[in-house]
């Protein structure tokens, strides 16, 4: 509404989004009194809440700027206004006390240390000189600390720490940059850090700045220190040590997985990896992600050890964004000490990060030596976030948790509350409202009882900030899933009763049509490639190609099925994979393939006898499984210490010979009474052709990967013709792989057709709780326009 253009006028803005935590409330203020207008601004649960009075003209820029020209860190979705009558008051513009609602406003998520505060830290004169928790309103944690909404300090983990004199004047200043900043602290008035040694250790107890230089000093030393950040604890070493990582890796049974490796600056960055410019801005974004980043042969500076990243096509690379970390690396004039740290999850391999002190104690006892810890509590766990950055810009989180978390998404369609729990691996939760869906964090497995502690705990961290009060609940379809278990007993109690259970690969398809907005008035052609999913013929699927929409699915194509040894628990195995493929095609296990020579002739004979009488050997279409199966079969893996393993190595040997070598495998596609097999045998035969011809490891891995993208393509191509869908999803954690999206997505686009990736939601099971609800929601909206049925409904409710 415009005023008219002389004359005083009053006016009301209701603005939602992003607002709080972000210091919007003080640069209304200072926007308001460069004006010269009257009124106030104050927080309410439901966004902020302001009234300005003055001449028409000024209001209006008032208007003007606020919508154009936020806080950096804010976000605005809605400004209502309403003309009210002009008091006539020549009052001073103030800021008035947060007041509840029951409405619904957005928290930011954690964001790294201003270069303001950054600057300060460094700064001898500043009396925030080497202060480890220095912030202001526009860095620092916000998500990991909040308890409630509105997000004032009482509602945080702050709460707990009383301003001292110097910074309550700059809490109340509306001028400074620190007014109404919630975790704003100082030396004097805390949190305070402390080093606690390792139960049995010979490390000395020590606080603040001594706790610092010792941590520094035991780090340089090759020792483990376990670190408290924001969303939890990590662990960290000198990641040029190979001892020192190496001992970590044992100690956290980590087995072979890559570790992440956190570095001062961006130009020690570049002494290790390739660094483009999108790159660059991933890495210094405000979320302060791990990155994903092509190592450089070792040059003159800092290497990260052998032991880091082995076999892995990538480095994960991430830089300081708390002032803890930044101090851990040193000042100007501080001893000299790690280049590189190894910064890792605070958790042995498959548990939950570890955010509590005491618990930290006894969790990570027998892993560090020593533990830099601090006394502000945190309020849900939350894990560093993974991306990677395609050659066009464009980036795919893999984990989307700390500085994305809770970052709204935007649904196409509306939706009643709902709650989706995700499933067992790479867990994360999803809850939704109307038009807005919001992650929690990262979880992780929840094979035992810490997991699913830290997920009840993420459940209701979540609903309280968002406000959602689920109507009813969606999980996975699998029997066995402890999600799914959650979920039965979770629905209990609400409107629906029992839980909505979608098929885990129709849930990725429409995850990724959430992610692109559609509204599911048309269905998809659903790539979904994965290591693992219930299908409906209670197979283990995940090589499929699902015709979907919101409301159902079916099953168009299919990787041909071969038998899973062992279920699981065979996956560790990628040799046993490869002969079972081998098998399936009806191929000898000749003595000369690598396959066969990695396995003891006790080994092959219980494999054989198993396979011919059926014992313990789910058929499965899994893509994940055929990649680990390739792997073996061309000497890269033969057993696999963590999930995926062997289809990392075999990506990044193909990323060797990718430029070098176009060839690729054939699969046969073949109708089976509606349904399409592409079976792998011919690839089978023609890679181990090439292998006795001595054709290196990377060439066949390179040709594999462009085999699966144009039986991709052509599959799709089958499927516009059955259907004239010209819209495809890649989905499920197989294109996590950046060769074969890429690939995948070159040929589908080069044959017209328009092509979804994931980008911010994860492909991989940590997006699948969004696909979820939005089928969940669609279940129970008869009123809501549907268009024509195209697809069957292929889920249940329960």
């Amino acid at each position: 509404m415009t005023a008219p253009a002389t004359g005083r006028v009053r006016r009301r803005l209701t603005v939602r989004g992003t607002v709080q935590g972000v210091g919007f409330r003080p640069y209304v203020h200072r926007l308001a009194a460069d004006l010269a207008l009257a009124g106030f601004v104050g927080n309410t649960a439901d966004g902020v809440l302001i009234e300005v009075e003055g001449p028409a003209d000024d209001v209006d820029r008032f208007c003007e700027l606020l919508a154009r020209q936020p806080p950096p860190l804010a976000t605005l979705t809605a400004i209502g206004t309403e003309d009210l009558p002009p008091t006539g008051t020549p009052e001073p513009f103030t800021i008035r006390p947060s007041t509840s609602s029951a409405g619904r406003t957005q928290l930011p998520p954690d964001t790294a240390t201003c270069a303001d505060c950054l600057r300060e830290l460094a700064d001898p004169g500043n009396r925030r000189h080497r202060h480890p928790f220095i912030t202001c309103t526009h860095c620092g944690p916000r998500f990991t600390i909040a308890t409630a909404l509105p997000y004032d300090r009482a509602a945080t983990t702050m709460a707990g720490f009383p301003l001292c004199p110097a910074c309550a004047r700059e809490y109340t200043d509306p001028a400074d940059r620190r007014f109404h900043a919630q975790p704003v602290a100082c030396p004097d008035c805390g949190p305070r850090l402390r080093l606690v040694p390792a139960p049995g250790s010979d490390v000395r107890p020590a606080r603040d700045a001594d706790a610092l230089a010792a941590a520094r000093a035991l780090l340089a030393a090759g020792r483990i220190v376990a670190v408290k950040g924001l969303g939890g604890y990590h662990l960290a070493c000198d990641a040029t040590d190979d001892r020192a990582v190496t001992r970590l890796r044992a100690r956290k049974e980590r087995g072979g997985k890559a570790f992440a490796v956190m570095c001062p600056d961006l130009a020690t960055v570049e002494s290790i990896a390739h660094l483009t410019a999108h790159e660059r801005a991933a890495l210094t974004s405000p979320v302060r992600p791990i990155v994903l980043l092509s190592p450089r042969t070792p040059g003159a500076g800092p290497r990260p050890a052998d032991a880091v990243c082995p076999g892995s096509p990538h480095v994960g690379v991430l830089l300081p964004y708390t002032p803890v970390h930044t101090l851990l690396f040193g000042l100007p004039g501080d001893p000299p000490g790690p280049r590189l740290l190894v910064m890792t999850s605070g958790n042995r391999s498959g548990e939950p990060i570890v955010t509590d002190d005491e618990e930290a104690l006894t969790r990570l006892s027998g892993i560090a030596d020593a533990f830099l810890a601090h006394d502000r509590p945190i309020a849900c766990p939350c894990d560093d976030s993974v991306l990677r950055v395609r050659p066009d810009g464009t980036t795919q989180v893999l984990r989307r948790s700390r500085g994305f978390v809770p970052r709204p998404l935007t649904l196409p369609v509306p939706v009643r509350p709902t709650l989706a729990v995700g499933g067992d691996l790479k867990h994360a939760l999803c809850a939704a409202d109307g038009d807005r869906a919001w992650f929690g964090p990262h979880i992780g497995d929840l094979a035992d009882l810490g997991g699913l502690d830290a997920a009840r705990r993420a459940e209701q961290h979540l609903l309280t900030l968002t406000r959602v009060a689920p109507e009813t609940v969606a999980a996975d379809r699998h029997p066995g899933y402890h999600s799914a278990r959650w979920a039965r007993r979770r629905a209990a109690g609400l409107p629906a009763r029992t839980p909505v259970l979608v098929q885990h690969h129709h849930a990725h398809i429409a995850s990724a049509m959430a992610e692109h907005g559609l509204d599911g008035t048309a269905p998809v052609i659903g790539v979904a490639f994965d290591g693992t999913g219930y299908g409906d013929d209670g197979t283990v699927w995940g090589g499929e190609v699902l015709i979907a929409d919101y409301t159902g699915h079916r099953r168009f194509a299919r990787l041909a099925p071969a038998p899973l040894p062992g279920g699981d628990a065979g996956v560790a195995n990628p040799c046993r994979l490869a002969l079972a493929r081998l098998w399936a095609a009806h191929l000898p296990w000749a003595e000369d393939l690598p396959s066969v020579a990695a396995c003891t002739t006790g080994e092959l004979s219980l494999l054989r006898r198993q396979l011919e009488r059926d014992v313990a050997c789910v058929p499965t279409s899994s893509m994940g499984r055929l990649f680990d199966a390739v792997a073996s079969l061309a000497g890269v893996c033969h057993r696999a210490g963590y999930e995926a393993q062997a289809a990392l190595e075999l990506q990044a040997a193909a990323a060797q010979a990718w430029q070098a070598d176009s060839a690729a495998y054939p699969f046969a596609i073949t109708d089976r009474a509606g349904l399409l097999d592409c079976d792998p045998a011919p690839v089978l035969c023609a890679l181990q052709t090439d292998l006795r011809r001595g054709v290196p490891a990377p060439v066949l891995a390179a040709r594999f990967h462009r085999g699966v993208a144009r039986a991709v393509a052509e599959i799709c191509r089958r499927a516009r013709t059955a259907t004239g869908l010209t819209t495809v999803a890649l989905t499920g954690g197989v294109f996590a792989n950046g060769l074969l999206e890429q690939e995948c997505t070159a040929l589908l686009a080069r044959d017209g057709f328009v092509v979804l990736c994931h980008g911010e939601v994860p492909p991989n099971d940590g997006g699948l709780a969004l696909g979820q609800l939005m089928v969940a929601a669609h279940r129970f909206a008869p009123d809501r326009p549907r268009g024509p049925r195209t697809v069957p409904d292929s889920d249940a409710t329960e």
